[in-house]
């Protein structure tokens, strides 16, 4: 006998039964939810600085960030997918170079665009015109950094492997003009011309390099005639130096040539006004230095002609009372001129002797390229001091 089998139909909820039902699952949950142990949630962004994190998050920051800023994960991550090179071949990391240093470029962000051409230019992708375009962007850069021979040298390698790019040509063709290479930047110009023979801007800046090549010429001819002149000057001055006998500090007796840096004066109020020749009487002269140990302060006389005798220099020095002789001692016909010999032993001059004959004599000696004296006055206290210290 078969023993059937009964199938019990289930009854449709009714409208009442679902939201009663909908209200117990709401409450099973807030009860659920209520029960759940409290903690503080601290991986959020805090509520003081929301608007600083955000900014750090690469899908909201609206500028990049700075060399030595921690970087956010995320954005680390999208860097490292981006420059990997395990991930990218180097044509696709060239071009992502490229393209941040296109992006700082257009924010006028130089020098980082000039880092990010770098790198593009390191992975030598192979592919020529992205790595001729690499290097006219970074001259570029270098250009509106004013780096002139950084630029040329961008565009020297830009044209080996495109030689008609004419923005490279044109670009070199203003690096040599502002470098001063009047003739390069000629041969520039007629690189641009040969291609477009009506562009006015190269037309001109030829013109300009041609008219500044003259110049040039020109000034090198004369700076060349000046060097020339000057370097007789001062063989002259030499050998007037040597055929008067005169001792140089450090010279060596009996040498047919004195370094002229030894007669550079020492002190800053002469140091424009080195020994030099007068040429119509074929004199030397002199910066002076006059030193008054009582008062412990100088005079300096800027030219001396060696024929010149002491007393006349010493007239004018003291033609009006100086300020610092409050006694009104210091008078031309009431003063002692000494000199200190190379071993240190002080030498009294005859005023009326000229600075050539007391220059001659052979225990003087020129220190510091400047001939310098000791004033006195006669008989007093401090000059009567100063013999009894030697």
């Amino acid at each position: 006998m078969e023993q059937e089998s009964s199938i019990e139909t289930k009854k449709p909820m009714t409208e009442e039964e679902r939201l009663k039902l909908a209200a117990k699952l709401d409450a099973e949950l807030d009860d659920f939810i209520n029960n759940l142990p409290k903690k503080k949630y601290e991986d959020g962004w805090p509520e003081d600085r929301w608007e600083e994190e955000m900014a750090k998050h690469p899908f909201f920051m609206k500028q990049l960030p700075q060399p030595g800023q921690d970087l956010h994960p995320l954005y680390e991550g999208l860097q490292k997918l981006k420059y990997d090179p395990e991930e990218n071949e180097p044509l696709e990391l060239a071009v992502a170079y490229k393209e941040d240093g296109n992006f700082n470029f257009k924010h006028k962000n130089y020098r980082l665009a000039i880092v990010a051409y770098t790198e593009g230019i390191k992975q030598k992708c192979g592919d020529q015109e992205t790595e001729s375009s690499l290097l006219n962007n970074r001259a570029a850069a270098h250009w509106f950094l004013q780096n002139y021979r950084s630029c040329l040298k961008d565009c020297e390698l830009a044209l080996k492997i495109n030689p008609t790019y004419e923005k490279v040509l044109n670009r070199a063709a203003h690096c040599t003009y502002h470098l001063k290479l009047y003739e390069k930047s000629v041969e520039y110009c007629d690189k641009i011309l040969d291609q477009n023979k009506t562009n006015k801007e190269i037309l001109e800046l030829r013109k300009k390099c041609v008219i500044e090549a003259k110049l040039k010429e020109r000034n090198e001819r004369k700076k060349e005639v000046e060097e020339k002149k000057r370097k007789q000057s001062e063989d002259n001055i030499i050998k007037e130096i040597l055929k008067r006998g005169y001792r140089i500090e450090g010279g060596k007796p009996g040498v047919s040539r004195i370094d002229l840096s030894r007669l550079e004066p020492c002190f800053p109020e002469l140091v424009h006004h080195r020994v030099h020749l007068y040429e119509e009487t074929q004199s030397l002269v002199w910066p002076v230095a006059l030193v008054y140990p009582e008062y412990k302060l100088m005079d300096y006389i800027q030219h001396f002609n060696e024929k010149d005798r002491i007393i006349e220099h010493l007239s004018i020095v003291f033609e009006t009372c100086p300020e610092w002789d409050r006694e009104n001692k210091y008078r031309v016909n009431n003063l002692n001129v000494y000199y200190e010999t190379e071993k240190q032993k002080i030498m009294k001059i005859d005023v009326n002797t000229t600075l050539e004959e007391i220059l001659k004599h052979p225990w003087y000696v020129i220190k510091g390229g400047t001939p310098s004296f000791i004033i006195l006055v006669k008989d007093s206290k401090a000059d009567k001091q100063f013999l009894e210290g030697q």
